[in-house]
């Protein structure tokens, strides 16, 4: 059977979450359900056009070669394998987990912290973001803007081709905004805080020994030192100037890419709101990047320091 293009994507989605399971500690133990997103995915690639199907109302097989077809009913076509499916994945895991311990450490000791001390791997992004901001900036303010940003996914996205199924032709920005938001920059900080942080949380490159008594120099210093700003008013004007321009000038370069790119009819049928939205949860995404990689190289510790709150 010749592969579709649903079929293609399920098993490099698949394929990629398995792998990233297998470089995590205790990935082993999360393989099945991996192996399980991967079943289900492909029964739906196996449903999706493309695919030999039953007509119901006959015993000839019918071939939908796309979604201008008429539809097929999720049940019993699609709901009776994930089903069968569910159920012998739930054997399959109970099973392993009868044979297979889990690979949990010794038990917890209130005299002994662990070093480093790391959270569950999923949280592990979290965590190493608070080297880079403040804690109710990593912890609260940046993780609410993703849940924002994938509730506003059906109000931002206004495109009608490929409703219904997934084509990287009709949505080559916002597929690879998402392949750089999640797949890069989170995945990235999952794997810098699972095998590249050490004791005292320091950087140790993965042929470097994890020595407990390294010690590195504390030579973090604010944006605004850089630029001769001492006064602590001096230093929150610096500072609100830098934000409040990035988001700005950033908007309009935003504004005038998509312009240039989608046209000025585009643009009036997306709206200002949206596009506001859109630029706002878009520069947020990308000031992780840039402040990583001004502590990393400028040893940037903050943009802008207030009594009250750091950005």
């Amino acid at each position: 059977m010749a592969m579709s293009r649903e079929m293609f994507w399920a098993l490099i989605t698949s394929v990629g979450l398995v792998v990233t399971v297998l470089f995590v500690p205790g990935g082993r133990v999360l393989v099945l359900p991996e192996l399980f997103i991967l079943v289900m995915i492909g029964l739906y690639a196996l449903a999706a056009p493309g695919a030999e199907i039953t007509d119901p109302d006959s015993a000839r097989p019918v071939v939908d070669t796309g979604p201008g077809d008429d539809k097929v009913h999720t049940w019993p076509h699609l709901v009776r394998s994930e089903f069968l499916c569910a159920i012998f994945i739930t054997l399959l895991l109970i099973v392993w987990s009868l044979l297979v311990d889990a690979p949990l450490e010794d038990p917890a000791n209130p005299t002994r912290t662990p070093n480093p001390s790391k959270a569950p791997w999923y949280f592990l992004g979290l965590q190493e973001m608070l080297v880079f901001f403040d804690p109710w900036h990593a912890g609260v303010v940046l993780p609410s803007f993703i849940v924002v940003g994938l509730m506003a996914i059906p109000y931002i996205d206004i495109n009608p081709a490929g409703n219904g199924y997934y084509a990287f032709e009709s949505r080559k920005i916002e597929i690879l905004t998402f392949f750089l938001g999640f797949h890069i920059l989170w995945i990235s900080l999952i794997i810098i805080g699972t095998f590249l942080r050490g004791p005292g949380w320091n950087w140790f490159w993965p042929w470097e020994v994890w020595d407990s008594h390294k010690v590195e120099a504390l030579t973090n210093v604010n944006l605004h030192y850089k630029f001769g700003v001492r006064t602590e008013t001096g230093a929150m004007i610096f500072g609100a100037i830098v934000v409040l321009g990035y988001f700005v000038l950033g908007t309009i370069a935003m504004y005038m890419g998509i312009v240039k790119m989608k046209g000025q009819e585009f643009m009036q049928r997306w709206g200002m709101p949206r596009f506001i939205l859109t630029s706002f949860l878009f520069l947020n995404m990308m000031s992780v990047v840039i402040k990583m990689v001004m502590r990393h190289a400028g040893n940037i510790m903050y943009v802008w320091q207030t009594p009250w709150i750091n950005f």
